[in-house]
């Protein structure tokens, strides 16, 4: 469905939106931690940032927490069947950050195509190609595997990935709690 390369870009862009925005998660009221707090999140949140090389300060923690509600956006919209919307807010979050496809090549790596320039920061890098990744999907018939979760009480999202398309949950701990609400509620109805 969706190359390695874009399956990571959207899978950071659910990393990033689930970190860094606040809303409901699980059940539970989910506050953006803040301060170096902030920029631990955004450390767990992104891939192989932890390595030394790749270093993340206040000021892009901020930068990316900024693309993180503003993906969130284009997540909402998508689910809510708004495309147009969508669309509108992802080309802002594109020309923003300088999305641009280049190729690029590490020392005795393969060629590697990413969607920002060479001397980009760290969080425009991560921003712009996020933001291309969701480009990529919204611009095909694959638009409908974004998506927010449906369990009460939980608004965070997910890239649907399942054979049927068939995702309504972040996480399976969301699913079994609908399930177990529903189990609950008929149970007691037959009462």
């Amino acid at each position: 469905m969706f190359d390695s390369h874009v399956s990571t870009l959207l899978d950071t862009a659910v990393s990033l939106v689930n970190a860094l925005t606040d809303g409901t998660a699980r059940g539970k009221p989910y506050t953006v931690p803040r301060g170096a707090q902030l920029v631990d999140a955004v450390h767990s949140a992104l891939p192989n940032t932890r390595d030394g090389q790749h270093t993340i300060d206040g000021e892009q923690a901020a930068h990316l927490a900024r693309t993180a509600r503003e993906m969130r956006e284009v997540f909402e919209a998508v689910n809510a069947g708004m495309l147009d919307d969508a669309a509108t807010a992802l080309n802002a979050l594109l020309l923003s950050n300088g999305a641009r496809p280049q190729l690029d090549r590490a020392n005795g790596e393969p060629w590697q195509l990413h969607f920002h320039g060479t001397d980009d920061s760290l969080a425009v890098g991560w921003s712009a190609g996020c933001a291309t990744g969701l480009a990529i999907a919204i611009g095909s018939d694959l638009a409908g595997r974004l998506g927010v979760c449906q369990a009460a009480q939980c608004d965070r999202v997910y890239v649907d990935t399942s054979r049927n398309a068939a995702r309504q949950f972040c996480s399976t701990a969301c699913q079994n709690r609908t399930k177990a609400a529903a189990f609950r509620a008929r149970r007691a109805a037959r009462r």
